[in-house]
């Protein structure tokens, strides 16, 4: 059984920084790419950032690029999103998914499992 599991969010104000973790266990973690998406209350979910099975692939959503860092442990079965100077509007849940694919991808459709997700808020 595949599990993902966020943990890392909280609340904080505008400027701070945080760091989501998401650790995977039950499928072979380094074959995969990764996703971070997010669901702020009324808007669909949209993605954030992704990286591919080795990490050498990366892509942002503009509206986080060169404040958001994803990366991840393959030792650790654990991908990680660093969010810096971070502003209200990136209040939401996180969630991390596994996807069905080495690469790094933006499409929902493209990540087989999903964590619960983690509540992120950013206070002005």
């Amino acid at each position: 059984q595949v599990q993902l599991v966020e943990s890392g969010g909280g609340l904080v104000q505008a400027g701070a920084s945080l760091r989501l973790s998401c650790t995977v266990s039950g499928r072979t973690f380094s074959n995969y790419g990764m996703g971070w998406f997010r669901q702020a209350p009324g808007k669909e979910r949209e993605f954030v950032a992704t990286i591919s099975y080795s990490g050498g692939t990366t892509y942002y959503a503009d509206s986080v690029k060169g404040r958001f860092t994803i990366s991840r442990d393959n030792a650790k079965n654990t991908v990680y999103l660093q969010m810096n100077d971070m502003k209200p509007e990136d209040t939401a849940v996180y969630y991390c998914a596994s996807s069905h694919y080495g690469r790094s991808s933006h499409d929902t459709g493209e990540y087989d499992y999903w964590g619960h997700g983690t509540q992120v808020t950013v206070s002005s």
